[in-house]
């Protein structure tokens, strides 16, 4: 899927010739761009230079970019797809533009047939800031006649302010979504590995990715009393922000848990995480593994090596949780250097997202979307 990728300067110098040897070599081809937040002013001189050569550019901005050497803010990664694959950028997602969302999917899908029993992958880049990713994603599975593989991840700024994180050769925008219909033979993990703890409880109330009440009291009295009971750390609203990321939500599903991890404390206690928890779902209190104790490396590992086979040139993009790397700190670039050593790979590139998406796929089970907090992703 990948044909080539570079990280090109601040001052996107490279990116001239770049492009023109990427179009010489696979006229077919398009961009897909990660930018760092820092470099979120580049993004019009991205536009410009595609517009001007007739590329196709879907692209997003993200917290960092990352390669095995560490975490990058001063340089934009540039994948070139060949041949661009089906695409499509919605950059409202209101009631009109979901259903117009969900037509343009079907669209492509039909114009992508694909023989029986292959399915392919929806690769999607949402706002972080939207609150309803999860049913964004339900609602699109429902509205779909034919079956497809999900995955995605989150963009924007790590500080969960607005921002137009989303673009094309055109527009840019937040708020919104862009789409990939990607060949069958495309294959993408996510992970996060966490263990579950032993404390069982309901959030009664909330909306989106806000929880009111869990057990029918006040959120946050709630995860301060289990946190104090299962861990021994006396959580405060002062220190609320140095402990959260630490200590996530797991909603609890059919077959594992999906990790919930709050980023803002309501002054009427209530918790906003990233991701949604709707009314009545049971949770367990999380606490994230320190670098090397989880499983989430090995699996992806395990995943990209059985895929690599022969095949040495094949290119692998990766996406690492903005809230896991606050959690481990220093740790979260040994988890990316454990990553690439344990799979083969050459090299490890990539960007910090703020919420992943993959699809469920247990056996007797049918293929369903699923949001995430705090995992790694790989996808190639």
């Amino acid at each position: 899927m990948f044909a080539a990728q570079h990280l090109i300067p601040a001052d996107l110098q490279d990116l001239s010739a770049t492009l023109s040897a990427w179009q010489t070599r696979w006229p077919d081809m398009g961009v897909l761009a990660l930018v760092p937040e820092a470099l979120a002013e580049r993004v019009p001189s991205l536009q410009a230079a595609c517009r001007e050569r007739g590329v196709p550019l879907l692209g997003a901005v993200f917290p960092s970019l990352f390669t095995a050497q560490g975490f990058v803010t001063d340089q934009v990664l540039l994948l070139c797809l060949a041949p661009m694959p089906p695409w499509l950028f919605q950059p409202v997602l209101d009631a009109a533009g979901r259903e117009a969302w969900h037509e343009a999917v079907r669209f492509m899908q039909a114009t992508q047939p694909v023989a029986p029993g292959a399915e392919p992958l929806l690769f999607m880049i949402f706002d972080g800031m939207l609150p309803d990713v999860g049913s964004l994603v339900d609602e699109l599975h429902m509205a779909l006649e034919q079956p497809v593989r999900y995955s995605g991840v989150n963009a924007g700024s790590e500080t969960f302010q607005p921002m137009a994180c989303l673009f094309d050769a055109e527009r840019q925008a937040g708020m919104g979504v862009i789409s990939l219909l990607l060949p069958p033979a495309v294959d993408a993990l996510t992970r996060h590995g966490y263990p579950v703890s032993r404390a069982l409880m309901t959030a009664t109330t909330g909306q989106g990715n806000r929880i009111d009440t869990i057990d029918h009291r006040p959120a946050f009295d709630v995860y301060q009393q289990l946190i104090l009971e299962e861990y021994g750390v006396h959580l405060t609203r002062e220190n609320f922000y140095d402990y959260a990321v630490h200590f996530p939500f797991g909603l609890v599903t059919m077959v594992d848990v999906l990790v919930r991890i709050p980023v803002a404390l309501g002054e009427d206690g209530s918790l906003i995480c990233v991701g949604e928890i709707p009314p009545n779902t049971l949770m367990r209190l999380l606490r994230a593994p320190e670098g090397g104790q989880g499983t989430a490396v090995s699996e992806l590992a395990t995943f990209v090596a059985e895929r690599q086979g022969s095949a040495a040139t094949r290119r692998w993009l990766h996406f690492y949780c903005a809230g896991r790397r606050m959690h481990l700190g220093e740790q979260a670039l040994q988890e990316l250097q454990a990553l690439q050593q344990q799979s083969g790979q050459a090299d490890l590139s990539g960007a910090l997202t703020l919420g992943e998406i993959d699809t469920l796929a247990a056996v007797g089970l049918p293929r369903l979307p699923r949001f995430h907090n705090a995992c790694l992703v790989a996808l190639g």
